[in-house]
């Protein structure tokens, strides 16, 4: 082990602390300083908050070979926090072993067995600002030289911890002035459907447990379902959940781009390469770097183009369109369709290594028609917005919009359904929503007719809505015929009461003759009387 001088180790430190780009990688490079002239086994930063409440390790590193030490947080009580401030008072290094262990000393005691603990605190007397401690699993590694070099170090590696609070501060700065810009564009934003996600916790819930599950990689992913149904904002949502979330999210539109500007679009290209690049251009991939690429319609791009894709998602390299040398993007590739691959495969217009490629996670996004139960709050959110857009105050939709907003199909998903709400809302002069207007003749259904009329082959298998409407009749006896609040039939189904009564309406089913049963059955006359069905 080399003898360092103490004045240059801690003159290094010094150099250290102010040269380090993070207090991380500060101290790593102390701890390979301290390997040099001392056998202790890891070195740790604290900071205590400034009401003296919260303890917690913000850097840690091995002295000796080892694991990394885990983060620790520890919750001093009113005497450790009284000693912590004792130590900062005394302004000088200590050496703790389990013979004198304290209420105070103990909060940096590490898991397991120890023979020794050196202590120093950061700051000063009238404001501190946390710890600095070596911890020793060996007996007659650290001594008492070790003990007053640590207090040499304290003044450095204060102005370490000082300056990472201030990159902490800019950083939270940045991110307040990100969020601000953000906010801005969102109101500029004309495209209601890619605000928010409404049915994250009920339609979308499969979906959305699944875009959880491949956030956090760095895998393809590619998005299937019907037009408007929402797959630019899913998409969102994983690059919102990846580690990629500060980087750039670019969307393009691959059936947008004429044919013969595809190359140039996605990998851009070099001043004079073609008639009218008069500039070099970046292309999508190199505007997306960092970050998250979302090609929508990917099943619109020509096979010559599809090549292209394929080599960039299999080396991440490509050129631009003129050029003689390659360039290398890190982009993660979320990817959509309408369209169903499989058979484009088969029919030789989609490669079949690309599917592959692509379809490492595939999601499916199901249509609004199959998720009625978040038709009412994805209404109430469009209809908000199109009030504050028009009239400057939100608009509410009515028990009888609501009714109409789930008798329809909607063949255009959730696009559609802000297109309609955002129409209504205009013909309302931006006061009120007229919906029958906005949608015009909403069919209506003859379900419950054909299902007392159809034949059953198999008596003990019934048609989906007939078991559904036999269902739905059994929660009612249940509930004595209580529709919402806590103990009702909605509650007890998992659904929300308005799509409720509009399936009971198209069934047929009438939910009096349940309260009527339940009358009967417990001698009153009122069973519900504070309740609404």
């Amino acid at each position: 082990m080399t003898e360092l001088p103490p004045y240059q180790l801690v003159v290094d430190v010094w150099r250290l602390a102010t040269g380090s780009a993070s207090l991380d990688q500060c101290v790593d490079l102390v701890a390979a300083q301290l390997a040099r002239v001392m056998r202790a086994d890891a070195l740790l930063i604290w900071r205590l908050s400034r009401d003296g409440d919260l303890l917690e390790s913000v850097a840690a590193s091995p002295v000796r070979p080892g694991p990394r030490p885990a983060p620790v947080t520890r919750s001093p009580s009113p005497r450790a926090s009284e000693a912590l401030r004792a130590i900062v008072r005394a302004g000088k290094a200590v050496l703790v072993t389990p013979d004198d262990v304290n209420e105070a000393t103990r909060l940096f005691v590490p898991d397991g067995t120890w023979r020794a603990v050196a202590i120093a605190p950061l700051g000063d007397g009238e404001s501190p600002m946390g710890f600095v401690s070596i911890i020793a699993r060996s007996s007659g590694v650290l001594t008492e030289n070790h003990v007053a070099l640590l207090h040499e170090m304290s003044a450095p590696l204060t102005t370490a911890l000082r300056l990472e609070e201030e990159r902490e501060s800019e950083h939270r700065l940045r991110e307040a002035l990100e969020a601000d810009r953000r906010a801005l564009l969102q109101r500029l934003d004309r495209d209601d459907v890619s605000d928010a996600i409404v049915g994250a916790d009920s339609g979308l819930r499969d979906t959305m447990l699944r875009v959880e599950q491949v956030a956090p990689t760095d895998a393809p992913v590619l998005l299937l379902g019907e037009t408007g149904s929402g797959k630019e904002v899913v998409a969102r949502a994983i690059h919102a959940r990846s580690r990629r979330s500060r980087g750039p999210i670019v969307r393009v539109n691959c059936g947008a781009i004429p044919g013969g500007l595809i190359d140039s679009e996605l990998f851009g290209h070099e001043k004079g390469s073609f008639t009218g690049a008069i500039t070099t251009r970046k292309g999508w991939f190199e505007r997306a770097d960092g970050g998250t690429l979302f090609l929508d319609e990917i099943a619109e791009l020509p096979l010559d183009a599809q090549v292209r894709l394929l080599r960039i998602l299999q080396d991440g390299v490509f050129e631009r369109v003129g050029a003689q040398r390659t360039n290398r993007v890190d982009v993660r590739i979320i990817a959509a369709t309408h369209r169903n691959l499989r058979d484009m495969v088969a029919q030789g217009t989609f490669r079949e290594d690309l599917w592959y490629r692509m379809s490492v996670f595939p999601i499916d996004i199901p249509p609004l028609r199959s998720r009625p139960e978040d038709i009412p709050a994805l209404g109430a959110h469009f209809a908000a917005r199109a009030g504050m857009r028009l009239g400057g105050s939100a608009l509410a939709l009515a028990p009888d919009d609501i009714d109409v907003l789930l008798s329809y199909p909607w063949p255009g998903n959730v696009r559609e359904l802000a297109a309609v709400i955002e129409r209504a809302a205009i013909l309302g002069d931006g006061k009120r929503l007229r919906l029958a207007a906005a949608l015009g003749p909403v069919p209506t259904s003859d379900s419950a007719e054909r299902l007392r009329t159809a034949p059953m082959e198999d008596p003990t298998i019934l048609p989906l809505e007939q078991a559904m409407a036999r269902h739905i009749e059994k929660a009612l006896r249940t509930t004595g015929g209580r529709i919402e609040g806590r103990g009702g039939a909605a509650s007890l189904l998992q659904i929300n009461p308005h799509t409720l009564r509009a399936r009971m309406r198209k069934m047929g089913i009438d939910w009096a003759r349940f309260r009527d049963e339940a009358t009967e059955f417990n001698g009153s006359e009122e069973p519900w009387s504070a309740e609404r069905g």
